[in-house]
């Protein structure tokens, strides 16, 4: 994988989540400014998210270096049809499910594809993702992101750079990572509760970001609906 070029623009593909909420500002310490993009694919979730991001963003931003939220929407409910990922599908991921069961076929080539020409077209090199290292999912490996730069860059003419500063580490490295930061204003949920977002406690996501925290050593200020039915 190539190295991100310092000292110029680098656009970040974001979520609520908090690894790619602490990837947005660290990315700061190597580029002078940093361009958050969040592709709105019309998920249970994404209000959710989308407000979530806002709010870290607006508290995190404290120079003019992190530009203002890019959405981009791309649509995929024709896509995937009776899904648990769409509104109001029953079957979301519960906490003792293996990590596998949350995969989103084809998420990364869709983000990676809408983000690349959003970049080519505003002479942006670096697209930066923050998958970690013990992301299961086919289209995570570093074979793939590789490939993948390739074939956008011959699509597009370009010389895009997809980096993933976050691959080698755990959930629990990048919140140390972010510590100070707002982290208790991402969201980690694959069902959030009622008008103030809260995270279910329930899901797959849920459960992983309790054991993060609890890794990191770090207090988890997280306002959780209930606790998981299965044990941590």
């Amino acid at each position: 994988m190539t190295v991100p070029q310092r000292g110029r623009d680098a656009a970040v593909l974001v979520s609520g989540g908090a690894d790619s909420a602490v990837l947005a500002v660290d990315l700061l310490k190597e580029h002078p400014r940093v361009h958050p993009i969040y592709v709105r694919f019309g998920l249970r979730w994404e209000a959710a998210e989308l407000d979530r991001l806002r709010a870290y963003l607006a508290a995190a931003r404290s120079d003019d270096g992190l530009a203002p939220l890019t959405v981009l929407d791309e649509p995929i409910a024709q896509v995937y049809g009776d899904h648990w990922s769409n509104a109001g599908r029953p079957g979301v991921p519960d906490a003792a499910t293996p990590d596998e069961a949350v995969y989103l076929p084809g998420r990364n080539v869709l983000l990676a594809a809408k983000a690349a020409v959003w970049c080519r077209l505003r002479g942006i090199e670096t697209l930066a993702f923050g998958t970690l290292r013990a992301n299961p999912f086919p289209d995570s490996t570093p074979e793939f992101f590789r490939d993948f730069e390739s074939v956008l860059n011959r699509a597009l003419g370009g010389s895009l750079r997809i980096v993933r500063p976050y691959a080698g580490m755990s959930k629990a490295e990048v919140l140390c990572r972010g510590a100070g930061l707002p982290l208790h204003l991402t969201l980690s949920c694959l069902d959030p509760v009622g008008p103030g977002f809260r995270h279910c406690g329930a899901c797959n996501k849920c459960e992983e970001r309790r054991r993060a925290f609890a890794e990191a050593g770090i207090v988890d200020e997280t306002g959780y609906a209930s606790r998981p039915t299965a044990a941590s």
